[in-house]
């Protein structure tokens, strides 16, 4: 979900999901990182490949055979379609939420616009 927050510079779902993503172990610096448009370090194996399916499939529109089986080799063909449908979903959101200018509380900071 973070992935796909900053893919699409939504803040609505980085505000929401940050501390629910931080809560549920991942790493403040990874994170961060994600925040930053950078490729996080440290990772655990399961991040990584969630990190690059993820990335790959929002900024290519595919995942390359190499990333695929890695993931259905670890999660199964259910693991496949359910990490496909939450980033899909989370897109969709993302869409809908720009499109409607959905803003964050007032005081909280949004995502850094990064360059295309």
């Amino acid at each position: 979900i973070l992935v796909v927050a900053r893919e699409w510079t939504q803040d609505f779902e980085w505000w929401y999901h940050y501390p629910l993503a931080i809560k549920a172990g991942i790493s403040k610096d990874i994170a961060d990182a994600i925040a930053d448009g950078r490729r996080p370090v440290g990772m655990s194996a399961d991040e990584d490949m969630i990190y690059n399916y993820t990335t790959e499939l929002a900024r290519n529109k595919r995942v390359s055979d190499v990333t695929f089986d890695r993931v259905k080799a670890r999660f199964g063909t259910k693991g496949v379609v359910d990490l496909t449908g939450i980033a899909g979903y989370y897109t969709f959101l993302a869409m809908q939420l720009n499109s409607a200018q959905y803003k964050i509380p007032k005081g909280q900071v949004g995502l850094k616009r990064l360059p295309e």
